[in-house]
């Protein structure tokens, strides 16, 4: 069976060369899209395609991961201007049913010299997964959302790798952070493989409402690399579809 990482490499890649074949993926009677920019379903897709693959566009995977029915993806894209993007999709059957992504423009380096898509990819720990969601988990409801940023050490090493295009390393100035631009208010989603989990987040970001993906790295039960995307979410009634961010 073709697993869920070469599918999602497969689909994505329709975005470089136009092909509507990219779109058959997915399972266009069952396909729900949560992108608010984009159509529903497979036709919506290679519409999509076809217009971005205009822009001769490029689409570089930087991390590739699976969770269950979920396979979901840190890329690079250049769609005449670089940005980052954090892909999830939901597999039954074969087939793509499910879409979410966030998506952001690059910037940097941050204040450490750190691109936001640079660092490990090395995928370890796989006996690790179960317990770095948990804690994942516990630091997103604990620490974001609940704002109990006291709690910040106990899931956060000091000498933490950042790759937030703002910020520098260390857990004091995510600490910093978190007092000022960056208010979580609900945690929707986490997948994780191995040593690595994502948490898909909804909050405001300087008083805009945004989407918030963050991408952990653990090692020996902490957070040792963070790399993030935030997007605003656009007004309602300039959606495509009615499924929402989430």
């Amino acid at each position: 069976m073709t697993s869920k990482k070469h599918l999602l490499q497969k689909l994505l890649k329709g975005i470089e060369t136009g092909d509507p074949e990219a779109a058959s993926v997915v399972d266009e009677t069952r396909y729900i899209q949560h992108n608010p920019q984009t159509h529903e379903g497979s036709e919506g897709l290679a519409t999509l395609f076809a217009r971005l693959a205009k822009t001769n566009p490029r689409v570089t995977f930087c991390r590739v991961f699976e969770d269950g029915d979920f396979a979901f993806a840190h890329n690079e894209y250049d769609f005449a201007s670089m940005r980052a993007a954090f892909e999830i999709f939901r597999f039954e059957n074969g087939c793509a049913v499910e879409h979410w992504d966030n998506i952001q423009p690059l910037k940097g380096p941050n204040p450490s010299g750190r691109a936001m898509l640079d660092g490990t990819t090395t995928i370890t720990d796989m006996d690790q997964t179960e317990n770095n969601r948990s804690s994942a988990r516990a630091y997103v409801e604990t620490v974001l959302v609940g704002q109990n940023l006291d709690a910040i050490d106990t899931f956060v090493a000091p000498n933490l790798i950042q790759h937030n295009p703002d910020l520098p390393d260390g857990s004091s100035a995510l600490r910093a952070a978190l007092t000022g631009a960056w208010h979580y208010t609900r945690l929707h989603r986490v997948l994780a493989e191995g040593n690595f989990v994502l948490c898909v987040c909804e909050g405001r970001f300087h008083g805009t409402h945004s989407s918030i993906y963050d991408l952990y790295r653990f090692e020996g039960g902490k957070i040792v690399e963070h790399w993030d995307t935030i997007e605003a979410i656009p007004p309602r009634d300039q959606w495509k579809n009615n499924n929402g961010k989430f």
